[in-house]
């Protein structure tokens, strides 16, 4: 299977933390935000912005004289003993800040052996999870999580995944033409978020954007209930624009 990789702004925000993060872990005694320039070639307001976002998630720390070092949640990630649990503890508490930002349940999910599988996700008694009243591995067509992944694989990818799975109608707004769906797919900019509104279950609307680290198809998602579809593209641009952390936690 190949990708269908376009970058998008959460991976480049990814990437360019990743560059200060590999700076910072060459000075065990501290770098100041002067020397980060100059090895990273990151204008000032850039790296301003990233070196707020990496002490947030607790992958640097500054010191007394205002250098920089690697920070705590770096250690535990970058430790072979017990990081599965070290990065999933980690992208629960961004999820469940995330969940708290958007005002949303948030949702990661990956492209696995050829299927839809939500990894992990963040609600609450007042943001609820969707109700999976249908296998989301079976439901790729109509979910904004499945359309997100799907338009991440190439036509062949796409074309393998709707052979193996029917397109079955889930609500009166679900597709079920594989042509249109294919034709939508391969439309759909890879920075504007996808929708489902009220295609996979009536009363819900949800969007997507990608967060691809490698290899490895992945999706960050969002649930609303229909009553406040009025905030769902607001909700997913701010989604969008706080993608990189989540993103730059898998690539860790």
């Amino acid at each position: 299977m190949a990708l269908k990789h376009e970058p998008t702004a959460p991976y480049h925000s990814a990437q360019d933390a990743l560059r200060v993060l590999e700076t910072v872990a060459r000075h065990s005694t501290g770098v100041t935000d002067t020397e980060i320039t100059r090895h990273t070639g990151l204008g000032t307001e850039r790296l301003t912005t990233l070196l707020r976002m990496l002490r947030r998630e607790g992958y640097v720390e500054q010191v007394t004289d205002g250098a920089y070092v690697t920070g705590a949640a770096l250690a535990r990630l970058g430790s072979a003993h017990g990081r599965d649990r070290a990065l999933h503890d980690h992208l629960q508490h961004t999820l469940d800040r995330l969940r708290d930002s958007v005002g949303a349940a948030v949702y990661i999910s990956r492209y696995v052996d050829g299927e839809v599988r939500v990894t992990q996700y963040a609600d609450s008694p007042a943001t609820p999870a969707v109700h999976e009243w249908v296998d989301f591995r079976c439901s790729a067509h109509a979910t904004a999580v499945g359309k997100s992944l799907l338009g991440q694989l190439d036509h062949n990818g796409r074309r393998d995944h709707l052979a193996r799975h029917k397109m079955a109608r889930l609500t009166s707004r679900t597709i079920t033409s594989d042509k249109l769906l294919l034709s939508r797919l391969e439309s759909q900019p890879p920075t504007v978020p996808v929708l489902d509104l009220q295609e996979y279950a009536v009363g819900t609307v949800c969007a997507a954007v990608p967060i691809t680290a490698g290899a490895t198809v992945g999706c960050l998602a969002l649930s609303l209930p229909v009553e406040h579809a009025h905030r769902l593209r607001q909700a997913a641009d701010t989604l969008n624009r706080n993608a990189a952390p989540v993103l730059l936690s898998l690539a860790i």
